[in-house]
C-alpha cells in the first residue's frame, strides 16, 4: 500500500498555502516580530522552518539528496514576505518531485541525523512524508496563534 503523492502534495500545498497567506496578510512590518511570550517565533521563522522540514525530510530522508540544513538558524531567520512567498513556491515543487521518488514502504535513503531508529518517523519513506504533514499543520496551529498574537500586540501599543 503506497500513499496517494497528489492525496498528499494537496494537503502539504494546502498547509503551505495558509502559512504564505499568513505572512502576506501581516506584511514586511509584522513577519519578523515575535510575540511577547518565551520561546515564541516569528511568523517568517516558523514558515522558515517548516520549508526546511519539507527539504530535509523529502528531499535528505526520502529522496536521498545532499541537502545542506542548518535547523537553528530557521528560528532566527527574517527577511521580506515576498521572498519567503517565492521560495514556498518552489519548496512546493520541490517536495511533489522528491514525494514521486519514494518506496513508502522502504526504509529512508539517507539516516535523520541522530533519530533513534525506532522513532516513527523514521521507520520508512511513507512515515517521513506524513511526518512533514504532521509538522506543517503543527506548525500552521502555531502560525495562527501567533499572527493574532501579533495583531493584538500592535493594537495595544
Amino acid at each position: 500500500m503506497g500513499i496517494p503523492v497528489d492525496a498528499l502534495t494537496s494537503y502539504v500545498n494546502q498547509a503551505v498555502d495558509e502559512l504564505t497567506g499568513i505572512v502576506t496578510g501581516l506584511g514586511d512590518d509584522l513577519i519578523n516580530q515575535r510575540p511577547d511570550l518565551p520561546g515564541a517565533n516569528s511568523p517568517y521563522a516558523i514558515l522558515r522552518h517548516c520549508l526546511g522540514v519539507m527539504e530535509y525530510w523529502g528531499g535528505h530522508v526520502v529522496a536521498g539528496r545532499d541537502v545542506q540544513r542548518d535547523r537553528a538558524a530557521e528560528f532566527t531567520a527574517t527577511g521580506h514576505a515576498a521572498d519567503l512567498v517565492a521560495a514556498a513556491h518552489q519548496a512546493k515543487i520541490q517536495f511533489r518531485a522528491d514525494a514521486l521518488t519514494a518506496d513508502p514502504q522502504a526504509p529512508p535513503r539517507r539516516p535523520a541525523g541522530r533519530r533513534s531508529p525506532d522513532v516513527l518517523e523514521v521507520r520508512s519513506q511513507g512515515h517521513a512524508l506524513l511526518h512533514v504533514l504532521e509538522e506543517l499543520y503543527q506548525h500552521l496551529g502555531q502560525a495562527e496563534l501567533t499572527r493574532d498574537q501579533l495583531r493584538e500586540q500592535a493594537r495595544n501599543r
